[in-house]
């Protein structure tokens, strides 16, 4: 049953098709086609993803599944931002303007581009710039809805950290790193035996149908309900104490291209390769100490007022009116700092959030930034000093708490996608069958 709340905007839409034109021309309009709790998905988003994957895969020259089977994992990813976009507005997080700006400027930078020539390769891959602006905008608000829901659910004991110190000691100064695809056949929270038979006979077939020869990504896009299916399965590069524990445990020692599984957990049964292999060696990293003080714009104080306000500051420090521990202390809204007089830490720079790690970059000991746009509001950053690690143990305490935070973050975060999934009211009123 269609929620009341959507109705008339359903038939709205609706009756536009039987409105009759000056020149009676068939006019092509859009249409719902799915109805995600009290949103909807548009029949032109499905498309616009669709086309998207198309074309990243004969750039990539990678085959593709059925349309049919296509359409199924874009409508299952638009579902999972849809649900997150809504929880965003619950929560109120936003972004403004002057933050995507600031974001895509950075991208451009990593990139090795300036924003006009990133417009112009954008556009040479079939889309707008403002259809990139708004694809670039919800990756900031998902992310930020994720790490807000799902930080919650992950504790850390001390003991975990010292056995993986232990393990990090025994294995020397070369860990091994594998890049692996996935393919998750997946059941129902609160499965039947029914259900878990089902899918672990599809699990087997679809083994058969790799080990035959069948190409993994295609595999992936077309029979995988795991995160990566729109990538073809493809995780990236991770380390084996960052992998999900039931990953690590199976793909240790196996060689590339090998298959390992089906293996079960709560979520269905996963399929992975190994997809390649290599070694690390272990770098100096330097580390940076720095101390900031943030404002968080809000209906009260605007975006140019609280930019405005760290100006202020910046200036009055540089003239010798105020301390900026001081005024850390009575204005950053950051509670982890804002009792230290914003001091953060040495600290692994890539730790820090794109905009507040590209400022960093720039400065010399003892120098402020601009004023500075990230997801959590304006900052006004100082450069305390720089050094390099040495690799004591508190720096074998922060990596190994890293990593164990990274894949329970990776766990938790399928649990959780997984859970708002299950619980939202989903109607697809148009699968691509006519």
């Amino acid at each position: 049953m269609i929620k009341p709340l959507l109705l008339s905007a359903i038939l709205l839409m609706g009756t536009a098709a039987f409105s009759p034109s000056a020149h009676s021309q068939e006019v092509a309009l859009d249409s719902v086609a799915v109805i995600v709790d009290q949103g909807v998905i548009l029949e032109s988003e499905v498309q616009e993803l669709i086309d998207t994957v198309k074309r990243n895969a004969l750039a990539n020259n990678q085959s593709l599944p059925s349309d049919r089977a296509l359409r199924t994992q874009a409508i299952e990813r638009l579902i999972l931002t849809n649900l997150q976009a809504q929880m965003a507005e619950k929560m109120g997080i936003r972004v403004s303007d002057p933050q995507l700006d600031q974001t895509i400027t950075s991208i451009a930078q990593n990139e090795g581009m300036t924003v006009d020539q990133l417009r112009e390769q954008v556009a040479k891959e079939g889309l707008t710039y403002e259809m990139y602006r708004e694809q670039v905008r919800q990756e900031l608000i998902s992310g930020e809805v994720t790490r807000a829901n799902v930080r919650r659910r992950i504790y850390i004991t001390p003991q975990e950290i010292e056995t993986l110190v232990d393990l990090i000691d025994q294995q020397g100064a070369e860990e091994a790193e594998y890049r692996l695809g996935h393919i998750l056949i997946g059941f129902p929270v609160g499965a039947t035996d029914e259900d878990i038979a089902d899918a672990k006979d599809r699990a087997a077939k679809v083994l058969e149908l790799l080990e035959s020869g069948s190409d993994f990504g295609k595999i992936a896009l077309a029979s995988s309900s795991g995160a990566e299916a729109l990538e073809g399965g493809d995780m990236g590069w991770m380390n084996i104490n960052a992998m999900p524990t039931l990953f690590a445990e199976a793909v240790q020692s196996k060689r590339e291209g090998e298959l390992v599984g089906p293996i079960r957990s709560g979520a269905g049964f996963h399929i992975l390769k190994v997809m390649e292999t290599r070694g690390i060696n272990v770098v100096e990293i330097e580390e940076v100490n720095a101390r900031h003080i943030l404002i968080k714009p809000s209906i009260i104080l605007s975006e140019d007022k609280a930019k405005k306000m760290l100006e202020d500051f910046k200036q009055r420090v540089i003239d010798g009116d105020a301390e900026f521990a001081e005024l850390a202390k009575q204005h950053s809204v950051d509670p982890g700092s804002a009792l230290r007089g914003g001091e953060l830490g040495f600290t692994d720079p890539s730790a820090y959030v794109p905009a507040f790690r590209d400022a960093l970059a720039k400065l010399e000991p003892g120098e402020f930034s601009e004023p500075v746009r990230s997801v959590h509001g304006w900052h006004l950053i100082q450069l305390i000093d720089r050094r390099i690690d040495d690799a004591t143990e508190r720096k074998k305490e922060d990596r190994a708490y890293q990593l164990i935070f990274n894949r329970k973050f990776a766990e938790e975060t399928d649990n959780w996608l997984r859970e708002m999934r299950d619980t939202a009211y989903i109607e697809v009123l148009n699968d691509g069958n006519v």
